[in-house]
């Protein structure tokens, strides 16, 4: 590849609208641009990282069994609405209409459509189990789109389906494919965990999420000292309390006029802060009136609380109702002298406190040296609190945080899709049985973005080999002037290449100052300059991307360090 008959345009200015580093180090790379509000052409450039992912990920999933297919984007109404998502998915939806007013969707997701093809394809338990796959353009009509392709409306994904006569057989399948995800992201050359996840709108009995460690991810991720336990925030348990310690104070009204938050209560007392109970009013759908207790440092994760029985459309109670239901106004809330019966949720650390701090449904006053069983009822027990550094965890170790990108994502969706589609096979005895499904996501065009997030500096990118567009650019300093300079260019980037290795040559006519900062910029990991004064020495001069200085080396010790 002569990068003189290659379209590469890279710029200096960093674009005004760019928020994260990935979206403009591709902007100022010039891997992708701007056609609409979170859509993207990609470049020639950007096209290359991209395939390079895309092969990897084609590999290894041809390598765990997976078969390639591909589906319609556009998909009709009747298929979603036989599984109530034609409604349910909501905004993100993009419906549109033919010339026949049909409606149509631009898929977001291929649950629908996967299913809909094995109910007409699989017939007996001899077919299985199997696991469609495919690389497709998926459409989410994001509110806001940001950070370029990270949060893109559309976007490339890979997808895949399996499909099960028995549960067992689903599980085998998953940690396959788990297995097939990591090998992915370790060949990418990513830093990545993999980590438990609330299974969110797509459904499903268990659920693990990867993501790409990197400080700007908007996902919070724990993990433990003590063991390989990494989890999404969203479903990341802390260990059991310690057991709750028997009542020492009595129970007294405090006088707080103006203190409103546990944080100002607690200065006010002058005690610590985990002394306190934040109280969340909250409403079901079925208008029962719930209050949620977490300790006063805590808050309150709303993923959790949603998974509380009965509370899966919740909503935050109105100032109207809490009058009505505690004949408080908020900031003086608590379970106490309610002025109707109401449900009590506390956190499982909330459940083991003793002479804790409450509001007293009293404006201007709070109630301390309260205690379960003795001022209280017991109350109903849930974990409804996001965890924190240095909470312990249940092997014993230290819960610890760190910032994540989810690039990819596994699911034990199980039979609910299936069903509503009337997925069924014969089995071994010749009845009909529902098929049993699992979902495998990965982030094709996201993973491009967060390996950038992950590895960059001041000049530019700094790409994962596997990722490069090129390994190897072999620089020529003055290539019009010395046809003996570019005649030895051309005879090296013909040895990398007979080698193996992907190398390009760049014969734009640079100067050398511009040219080195476009390998910079674009990341490419090892930089070689042929120059006259060099060929005079013998020498070519040899730069790692992540190098400080640059080394004078003969072709024999170059070839050996490149193939390695």
């Amino acid at each position: 590849m002569r990068l003189s008959q290659f379209h590469l345009h890279t710029t200096k200015e960093t674009p005004s609208d760019a928020e994260l580093t990935s979206h403009q180090l591709m902007l100022r790379a010039g891997m992708i641009r701007k056609l609409a509000s979170g859509l993207y052409t990609w470049s020639p450039l950007g096209l290359r990282v991209l395939r390079k992912v895309e092969a990897i990920v084609r590999e290894e999933m041809n390598r765990a069994g997976a078969v390639e297919m591909l589906l319609p984007t556009i998909q009709p109404k009747e298929l979603w609405e036989e599984t109530g998502r034609w409604e349910k998915f909501g905004g993100q939806l993009l419906k549109i209409k033919d010339r026949k007013e049909q409606e149509f969707c631009y898929s977001p997701t291929a649950e629908e459509a996967i299913t809909d093809f094995a109910r007409q394809e699989l017939s007996s338990y001899k077919q299985l189990p199997v696991n469609f796959y495919q690389i497709q353009t998926k459409f989410r009509d994001e509110i806001r789109p940001r950070f370029g392709v990270m949060r893109a409306r559309e976007f490339l994904m890979k997808d895949a389906y399996s499909f099960h006569l028995h549960d067992d057989d689903l599980v085998r399948e998953y940690e396959n494919m788990k297995a097939a995800y990591t090998r992915i992201f370790t060949r990418l050359g990513l830093e990545f965990r993999a980590v438990q996840a609330d299974s969110g709108a797509i459904g499903g009995d268990a659920s693990q999420e990867f993501h790409v460690i990197a400080d700007s991810g908007e996902d919070a991720l724990v993990f433990s000292t003590g063991s390989d336990y990494a989890a999404n925030v969203e479903a990341a348990i802390a260990a059991d309390p310690a057991p709750r310690p028997a009542a020492a104070e009595e129970l007294r009204r405090i006088d707080t006029p103006t203190q409103k938050t546990c944080e100002e209560v607690a200065a006010l007392m002058g005690i610590a802060l985990l002394r306190t109970i934040k109280s969340l009013a909250l409403m079901t759908r079925k208008d029962q009136f719930v209050l949620a207790l977490v300790r006063g440092d805590h808050e309150a994760n709303d993923i959790k609380l949603a998974k509380v029985d009965g509370l899966a459309d919740y909503r935050m109670a109105s100032e109207a109702e809490i009058a009505d239901h505690l004949g408080s106004t908020p900031g003086f809330l608590g379970p106490l002298n309610a002025k109707k019966p109401i449900r009590v949720i506390a956190d499982r650390e909330v459940a083991a406190m003793a002479d804790f701090v409450v509001g007293a449904n009293e404006t201007g006053f709070h109630i301390a040296g309260v205690n379960w069983g003795r001022d209280l009822a017991e109350p109903e027990v849930a974990d409804i609190r996001n965890v924190v550094e240095g909470d312990r965890a249940r092997d014993g170790g230290e819960l610890k945080l760190a910032r994540g990108i989810e690039v990819g994502h596994i699911f034990q969706l199980g039979r609910q899709y299936a069903q509503a589609l009337g997925a069924t096979v014969l089995d071994e005895n010749g009845k009909a049985a529902v098929m049993a499904m699992g979902c495998y996501g990965i982030g094709v065009s996201r993973i491009v973005a967060a390996a950038i997030e992950q590895n960059h500096d001041a000049a530019g990118i700094i790409w994962p080999q596997a990722m490069a567009p090129w390994q190897v650019v072999v620089c020529v300093i003055n290539p019009k002037q010395d046809p003996a300079v570019i005649a030895a260019a051309e005879e090296l980037l013909a040895e990398l290449q007979a080698a193996g290795i992907d190398a390009a040559l760049d014969d734009r006519g640079l100067r050398p100052g511009a040219m080195f900062a476009d390998m910079e910029l674009i990341g490419i990991p090892h930089r070689i300059v042929v120059s006259e004064r060099g060929l005079a020495a013998g020498t070519y001069e040899y730069r790692a991307r992540t190098a400080e200085v640059a080394e004078s080396l003969d072709k024999a010790i170059l070839l050996q360090k490149l193939l390695g």
